[in-house]
């Protein structure tokens, strides 16, 4: 069995097809004006939640995923055909990052069930689209928006309300299965097991989700073994639930382990230990020494850790321990913990590309140039979103300060390529 929450991925939206350069050739009209056609627009490439699926494995052996270019434009008006867009399912808690800066694209949880994360390059405008009063034969087409590459980590945060932490063979998996639906495999091992356990706690018609969080070890704050690949898990959690061999019945000493696994949780992310954590001391059916047990940890951890009695085997004070960590959850924001956005794609596709700013006459600045024509085959002006990102593009990437620095005045117009604007200043 391998373990599967994590995988790196080549996403490739389409190309959008290029106009077409072509002219009515008619029997009757020997000079026919321009009628090539416009190129289909490049298919987007869309990340969309299946609650069908728990781990990332369809990942594990394909990289390249891409979505179909558009159709180049033909003669007669003709209309390229749109190329088809890509829909990648993953589990529901899966955080897209880029891979080269660990930003995050989007985070696939809470309302966030679908999302288009790349979008096809729009079609190019036929020539058609050029003729003036001035040209009346433009042998010029628009060429089709650039195809966009981009290397992503896919990572799956479990969506639980609580965390249970601790130390392989400590009754986590006997505890699971006596509290919630979950079925895991319960045995003597001294091994973890590989996927985290997800199961739903009943109390009364309401309750809570609860994941065994396994791999942690010492050392997993370093990745050792498969540390980062379950401490990932965590970060969602609102309470943990630290499970402890009380009764020690192999020899484990319950306040060194509350304290390696405390520093493993402090190392990787220390905002964890802040969350509201109760401490399970698992196995007490078996031990003599209760009182003697308690006082160890108050001495070592202080009055305020809340600290239960339990046997997870005969349910002994599991009841008590439930109910605790209900009222804990629910004295917590309803809202799930997400993770906000914080690459911006624009800076990837458009910062190596240069552009010029002119202004060959009075009242008009010319802006062309790679950097334009790129953005320009990638946005649809036409749409209130397409114009809202095609302002920002102008203020983050410095066009509108160099127009500044060129006396661009308000009202004077701005033209790229076959696109005319009147500037006004915010």
């Amino acid at each position: 069995m391998s373990f599967a929450d994590k995988a790196k991925i080549l996403i490739v939206s389409g190309k959008g097809g290029n106009g077409h350069v072509s002219f009515r050739r008619e029997k009757y009209v020997p000079n026919g004006g321009p009628d090539g056609g416009d190129g289909g627009k490049g298919g987007d490439v869309i990340f969309e939640v299946d609650k069908g699926l728990n781990t990332l494995s369809d990942y594990r052996h394909k990289y390249k995923f891409a979505a179909q270019s558009g159709e180049e434009g033909g003669k007669k008006n003709k209309h390229g055909k749109n190329g088809e867009s890509i829909t990648i399912k993953v589990p529901e808690g899966t955080v897209i990052k880029e891979a080269a800066t660990g930003k995050i694209i989007a985070d696939m949880s809470g309302d966030c069930m679908k999302t288009t994360v790349l979008n096809g390059g729009c079609g190019g405008l036929g020539n058609q689209h050029f003729a003036t009063s001035t040209m009346q034969a433009p042998n010029y087409a628009k060429p089709g928006g650039p195809a966009i590459e981009l290397e992503v980590i896919l990572e799956l945060k479990t969506i639980a309300d609580v965390g249970l932490v601790g130390f392989p063979n400590v009754g986590k998996s006997t505890f699971l299965s006596r509290v919630t639906n979950a079925r895991p495999e319960i045995g003597n091992y001294h091994f973890t097991t590989l996927h985290p356990n997800l199961g739903v706690v009943d109390l009364d018609g309401d309750g809570f989700v609860i994941a065994d969080i396994p791999g942690l070890i010492e050392g997993a704050s370093e990745g050792v073994g498969l540390g980062h690949e379950f401490l990932r898990h965590i970060d969602r959690c609102k309470v943990m639930i630290h499970l402890v061999d009380g009764a020690s019945v192999e020899g484990r000493d319950p306040v060194s382990d509350i304290k390696a696994i405390n520093n493993e949780l402090l190392k990787y992310d220390e905002n964890i230990m802040k969350k509201p954590m109760v401490i399970a001391l698992n196995k007490m059916d078996v031990c003599d020494d209760k009182d003697i047990v308690e006082e160890l940890l108050r001495m070592e951890f202080g009055d305020d850790i809340e600290i239960f009695f339990i046997s997870a085997v005969t349910g002994q004070g599991v009841k008590e321990l439930l109910y605790r960590v209900y009222d804990l959850v629910k004295s917590l924001p309803d809202a799930p913990i997400t993770y906000e956005p914080d690459f911006d794609l624009s800076s990837l596709m458009f910062k190596e590309e240069p552009y010029t700013v002119e202004n060959p006459e009075e009242g008009l600045f010319v802006v062309e140039g790679p950097k334009i024509e790129k953005m320009l085959g990638y946005t649809n002006l036409d749409s209130d979103k397409g114009f809202l990102f095609f302002q920002k593009f102008l203020k983050e990437q410095g066009i509108l300060k160099e127009l500044e620095k060129a006396g661009i005045n308000e009202g004077d117009t701005v033209q790229m390529y076959g696109l005319q604007f009147d500037y006004y200043s915010e």
